[in-house]
């Protein structure tokens, strides 16, 4: 809690935050269920940090970061940050259950928390910063009941889960500032995620546990690597691997290599397309996210699917750095560094040995044809110009 004040005290002199009182404009801006999606609730810790993992997933229509779980009608921060309240900093995502299950949004939740943490969540401590599901309606609560009496018979955890899951009586969106925090000030969330030790921790509990598959709602024809209709991203044994994958490109996905700049084969790519990973298919980046980074290794400002990429301190070679590396395949990508272009002053370097690319001519050959619509969206804006 001490350091998301110092970065909250931090932007207020700096005169990047001007904090607005009035229950009456947090009201406004509570986002009603658009007709034909449905919601789900989560409190994980720090809000910051939960809007990424589902902010890019298809499907995912909005997520907005709040107050859920106490009694006082329209909290503002500080009142929650006291722990007052009895709310919990939350996230309410807004999805369309045709492309995206509940499920799944639940399994998302858990590889971002520590579920058997019952006093806080990494170095943010108290009742506001607690795990819980909240749920509307029986069939999320089954569902959630489900997922968690799983995991813990599952005994992937050295501890029992202490998540609880709760009805959802009332959600409160949090004051504007809050809302997509990592890309409006992406040095100041990276500088408190990683002084709050959440990527470690996260990597302890979950770095070498497998992912839970679950289908999403239409039975999937989703690939990966070379061909995956099960709606599932799976990393093939490592003899299989060594078979399937050039020399540079095990060297890179399982061995932390790196490729030759300016002599890799997507550096220069200025195909419109998406980057899976070459070892389980899951999406990673997107050419509309893609710039030239003068670098000679293929750069993206964001990830397609955040979820799919997960970030680690990497300590390697005298230099103190972020590797990325994806989440079901656990391939080494590249690392991430602070000094992108707008709109995230992020720049993903990632090596070409660890992507497969797919033209947009063939996403629904391939079976990713949900992404067409990022790319129709974009010629059409492009049109209007």
């Amino acid at each position: 809690m001490k350091l998301r004040l110092a970065v909250f005290v931090a932007l207020m002199a700096a005169g990047v935050l001007w904090v607005v009182g009035g229950a009456s404009l947090r009201e406004a801006r509570a986002a009603k269920t658009q007709p034909g999606l449905a919601r789900a609730t989560f409190a994980g810790g720090c809000f910051w940090c939960m809007e990424p993992p589902y902010d890019k997933i298809p499907g995912v229509v909005s997520v907005t970061s709040g107050y859920a779980g106490g009694s006082v009608k329209n909290p503002s921060y500080e009142m929650v940050s006291m722990g007052v309240t009895g709310h919990a900093e939350s996230v309410q995502i807004q999805y369309d259950p045709a492309r995206v299950s509940f499920e799944q949004l639940v399994e998302v939740f858990w590889r971002n928390i520590d579920p058997t943490d019952a006093g806080g969540q990494f170095c943010d401590r108290g009742s506001q910063y607690r795990t819980v599901i909240f749920y509307e309606g029986e069939s999320q609560k089954r569902a959630a009941e489900e997922s968690k009496r799983a995991l813990d018979a599952s005994h992937v955890l050295p501890k029992p889960v202490v998540t609880t899951i709760e009805p959802l009586n009332a959600f409160y969106p949090a004051e504007d500032y809050h809302q997509g925090f990592c890309k409006k000030n992406p040095n100041r969330y990276y500088s408190y995620r990683a002084g709050c030790g959440r990527d470690q921790v996260l990597e302890q509990l979950w770095g070498k546990v497998p992912v839970k598959t679950v289908p999403p709602p239409s039975g999937g024809a989703r690939k990966g690597g070379e061909s995956v209709k099960d709606g599932s991203y799976n990393k093939p044994s490592k003899d299989e691997l060594r078979k399937a994958l050039t020399p540079i490109q095990y060297q890179v996905t399982q061995e932390s290599g790196t490729e030759y700049a300016f002599r890799n084969e997507y550096w220069n790519n200025h195909e419109a397309g998406i980057y899976v990973d070459v070892v389980s298919g899951e999406p990673l980046f997107s050419s509309l996210d893609k710039f030239d980074s003068g670098t000679g290794w293929p750069s993206f400002t964001q990830p397609l699917v955040p979820a799919n990429v997960q970030a680690r301190t990497d300590a390697s070679h005298g230099m103190l750095r972020s590797e990325v590396r994806s989440t079901n395949g656990d391939s080494h990508l590249g690392h991430v560094f602070d000094d992108g272009p707008r709109p995230t002053g992020l720049r993903y370097c990632i090596n070409s040995a660890s992507l497969r690319f797919i033209p947009v001519a063939k996403l629904d050959e391939e079976g990713y044809g949900q992404y067409k619509v990022l790319f129709e969206q974009a010629a059409a804006k492009a049109a209007q110009k």
